[in-house]
C-alpha cells in the first residue's frame, strides 16, 4: 500500500514556560564532546528483498538535549546515495508528515518518483521521527476506540467526550510519561540537526509534507545557517498549532462543501442529488437528517449522520463526493448501489481510507505527543471546549463540532519549551493545492507569510493533500524541479493552473498518490 495512515498558536517569544533555560540553535546543536556527535554510521543493507543501495542505520541521540551526554535514544536512519558524485549537490532529508508518520522507506519511493536531474544531486536520507517506528517507539496502550478523536458534540455525550480525552492522557502518561516531554517538534529538529552533523554535511536540504513542513520551518528558526535548499509541501500554519489547525478543518470545510455543491448540481442529470447549489445541500442535509434518525446499514456497518459529517475531507474531491452521497442516499432508500460504486469503495471513502491500525497505536501516541506537547496554549477547561463545539457546529455545521470539541491535550502536562518563534529569514520554496483537506489553503498561505523570504508555488485548482511528485501531472513539479535543481527561488510567488480534477481522474475516485503522504481523516 502506497499510502500510508498518517492535521491556535499564542507564538510565545521562545522562552520556557517553567523554569528550564530554554535552548539556544547553538547549545542545541553544539557539544563536540557528546558521543552522539563523534559517533560514526553502521551502514547496512536494510533488507535482503530491497535493493543494496538502500541502507539503513541506527544513531543515538540524547533524549534531552540539555543533558547531551545522558539518557538516549534510538534514531533509525536510511539512505540512498547519489550515482553522480560529481553532480552531488549534498543530503537531502525527507518527511512524510503526521505527526507519527515514518519516513524511513522514503528514499526508495523518491529515488523512483524524482526527475534523474533532480536525484543525481542529492543523497536522499529517510528518518523515522523520535518515537516513531524503529526510532524508540512509544505507545500509549490506546485501543482502537480510544485512537478515534473525531467525537461529534452533543450535550448528552460531552461527560463522555470529557472522560475520553482524560483516560487517553493519562494513558500515555502512565505507558511513555519519562518521554514525552521530549517528543516534540524542536527535539526533532535537533535530531535533524544531528544527522546532518554525523553525516558530515555543512548544510541540510529537505523536503517536507504536511506536519513535516511546520518541522522543516522550525528547523529553519532554530538552525538558520544550516538551512539549505528546502521544500515544505502543504504548509502547517506556525500560528494555528495545533488547536487551530484541527479547527481550520472546519472553517475550510465550508467552501468546498460550497463548491461540492455547484460540481454536482451541474451533473443532476447523471446523480440525481439536486439541480441547483441549494437543492444538493438540502439532498446532502437531509440525508443526515435521515441517518441520524435511522442510521443506514452497509452490511453491519452503521452509518449515522455525524459518520457522513465526518467525511468532511472528501468534499474537496467533488467527482469523489457526489457518487459517495448519491450511493449513501440509495442505500438509505433501500435501492441498490449506483453502477461503479462497490461496498468497500463507500466504506473506504465515508472512512477516509486510512482508520487508526488497531494492532498499534504508535502513530496515534506520537501524534498526541507532539499536537499536546508543542505549545501551551490549549484550554485547560473544560467548560471552553463545550462552548466551542457547540458555537462552531452552528457556525461550520458540516466538521465545526468535531473539531472544537475535547481534546486530550486538556489533560496534558505543560511543555517543557515555548513554540518556536518565526522571526528569522528562511529563503524556502513551500508549495501548495487550492484545495488540500489537511493544509487547507490559508494554512499554506500563513506558513508562506510566516516564513520571510520564502516563496510559494501554488497549483491553481489542484485537489488533494500532496503536491509534489504526489500527482505526476502537477504543475507545481516543474517550478520545483528547477529549485532544487539550482537552489534559486523563483523571482517572485508562483501560481500554475492545473488540469481540472474532473477531466483527470474521471472514471476513477481513487486520486493517484504514489507518495506516502498522510491522508487520513485526522492527520497531517
Amino acid at each position: 500500500m502506497l499510502l500510508k495512515r498518517f492535521a491556535p498558536l499564542l507564538a510565545a517569544a521562545g522562552l520556557l514556560a517553567s523554569t528550564v533555560p530554554l535552548l539556544s540553535a547553538t547549545q542545541a546543536s553544539a557539544a563536540p564532546a557528546a558521543d552522539h556527535l563523534r559517533q560514526k554510521p553502521a551502514w547496512h543493507r536494510c533488507s535482503p528483498e530491497l535493493p543494496a543501495s538502500y541502507e539503513c542505520a541506527t544513531l543515538k541521540v540524547p533524549l534531552d538535549y540539555r543533558r547531551p551526554d545522558g539518557r538516549t535514544i534510538d534514531l533509525a536512519i536510511s539512505r540512498i546515495k547519489s550515482e553522480n558524485p560529481a553532480k552531488r549537490h549534498g543530503a537531502m532529508l525527507l518527511n512524510p508528515g503526521g505527526p507519527g508518520g515514518s519516513g524511513l522507506d522514503l528514499p526508495l519511493m523518491m529515488n523512483e518518483a524524482m526527475p534523474k536531474e533532480v536525484r543525481d544531486q542529492y543523497d536522499l536520507i529517510g528518518f523515522d521521527p523520535r518515537g516513531v517506528g524503529a526510532s524508540s517507539p512509544i505507545t500509549c496502550g490506546l485501543d482502537e476506540a480510544e485512537q478515534n478523536f473525531d467525537r461529534a458534540y452533543r450535550p448528552e455525550t460531552f461527560g463522555s467526550d470529557v472522560t475520553w480525552a482524560h483516560t487517553v492522557a493519562d494513558k500515555c502518561r502512565e505507558k511513555a510519561g519519562s518521554v514525552l516531554p521530549y517528543i516534540t517538534t524542536r527535539n526533532t529538529a535537533r535530531d535533524m540537526d544531528t544527522i546532518r552533523a554525523v553525516l558530515g554535511e555543512r548544510k541540510l536540504s529537505y523536503l517536507g509534507y504536511s506536519y513535516g513542513t511546520y518541522l522543516g520551518a522550525v528547523y529553519s528558526q532554530m538552525f538558520p545557517d544550516r538551512t539549505d535548499r528546502f521544500v515544505l509541501d502543504s504548509g502547517v500554519d506556525p500560528q494555528r498549532i495545533w488547536r487551530g489547525m484541527i479547527q481550520v478543518w472546519a472553517t475550510e470545510a465550508e467552501p468546498a462543501f460550497a463548491r461540492w455543491t455547484q460540481w454536482a448540481a451541474q451533473r443532476s442529470a447523471e446523480y440525481g442529488l439536486g439541480d441547483s447549489p441549494r437543492a444538493v445541500s438540502e439532498t446532502f442535509w437531509g440525508l443526515v437528517a435521515r441517518a441520524d434518525k435511522e442510521p443506514i446499514d452497509l452490511e453491519g456497518l452503521k452509518v449515522d449522520g455525524d459518520m457522513i459529517r465526518a467525511a468532511r475531507g472528501v468534499f474537496f474531491y467533488p467527482a469523489q463526493a457526489t457518487p459517495l452521497v448519491a450511493a449513501l442516499k440509495a442505500a438509505a432508500e433501500g435501492r441498490p448501489l449506483p453502477e461503479g460504486m462497490t461496498l468497500t469503495e463507500l466504506k473506504r471513502l465515508l472512512t477516509g481510507g486510512a482508520a487508526a491500525d488497531p494492532a498499534s497505536d504508535n502513530g496515534t501516541a506520537v501524534f498526541w505527543a507532539v499536537v499536546c506537547g508543542d505549545t501551551g496554549s490549549w484550554p485547560r477547561y473544560t467548560e471552553q471546549y463545550e462552548r466551542d463545539a457547540a458555537k462552531d457546529k452552528a457556525r461550520y455545521p458540516l466538521y465545526g463540532d468535531f473539531a472544537s470539541n475535547i481534546k486530550p491535550c486538556a489533560f496534558w502536562d505543560r511543555p517543557l519549551e515555548a513554540a518556536t518563534p518565526m522571526n528569522k529569514k528562511a529563503n524556502v520554496l513551500t508549495v501548495q493545492n487550492e484545495w488540500d483537506s489537511q493544509t487547507p489553503l490559508v494554512s499554506g498561505q500563513g506558513l508562506h507569510r510566516a516564513l520571510k523570504g520564502s516563496r510559494m508555488v501554488l497549483a491553481a485548482g489542484g485537489e488533494g493533500h500532496g503536491v509534489y511528485l504526489a500527482d505526476p501531472t502537477s504543475c507545481a513539479n516543474a517550478p520545483v524541479h528547477a529549485y532544487l535543481t539550482t537552489g534559486k527561488l523563483p523571482a517572485q510567488d508562483v501560481t500554475c493552473q492545473n488540469p481540472p480534477s474532473g477531466e483527470r481522474q474521471r472514471g476513477s475516485l481513487t486520486p493517484s498518490k504514489p507518495l506516502p503522504i498522510p491522508s487520513g481523516p485526522g492527520r497531517f
